[in-house]
């Protein structure tokens, strides 16, 4: 069975690396973290608690859409904030599923206190990227509620692609 290139997107601390990899594992398939793309100089502006320009994120997200590009399947963990991020990344796979880990500020915020090692991990950088969002539409991507555990957020992901 072919499947297809599929994007888990959200902000921070929406849970897009630890469903990402639980997904990607499940279906066989390699899994990617956007963030492990990101330039030395665009982590350091991040663990600082400055948020990323879009001219910050052009080099990394053509990197991502070379990878996208490149493998036959995958899972992707990638923020997609914009729109147009997610476009630039679709017409590198037009094949592409976004799954958007939807949740509302509080939930994630308070996921943030059992979060260790992570460079992104704090209030107003949160802030910031709820500020950056622009939700997905339904047509362009399938919305999970990630207010469940994640076994329940997981099984919401594979209804939705059919598994």
């Amino acid at each position: 069975m072919r499947y297809p290139k599929i994007v888990v997107m959200g902000v921070s601390g929406s849970g897009k690396s630890l469903i990402g990899d639980r997904l990607a594992r499940h279906l066989g398939i390699p899994f990617f973290d956007a963030d492990d793309f990101h330039s030395e100089a665009n982590v350091k502006k991040m663990a600082s608690g400055r948020p990323l320009s879009d001219a910050d994120r052009a080099d990394w997200l053509t990197d991502l859409a070379e990878l996208l590009e490149r493998e036959p399947a995958l899972v992707l963990g990638c923020s997609a904030l914009k729109q147009r991020y997610r476009k630039r990344l679709r017409e590198a796979a037009p094949e592409l599923v976004f799954l958007y880990m939807d949740g509302d500020f509080e939930t994630i915020l308070s996921r943030f206190a059992n979060r260790e090692g992570h460079y992104f991990n704090g209030e107003k950088m949160l802030r910031n990227q709820f500020e950056q969002l622009e939700p997905p539409g339904f047509d362009e991507a399938i919305a999970i509620d990630i207010r469940m555990d994640e076994e329940g957020v997981l099984r919401q992901c594979l209804a939705a692609l059919g598994q």
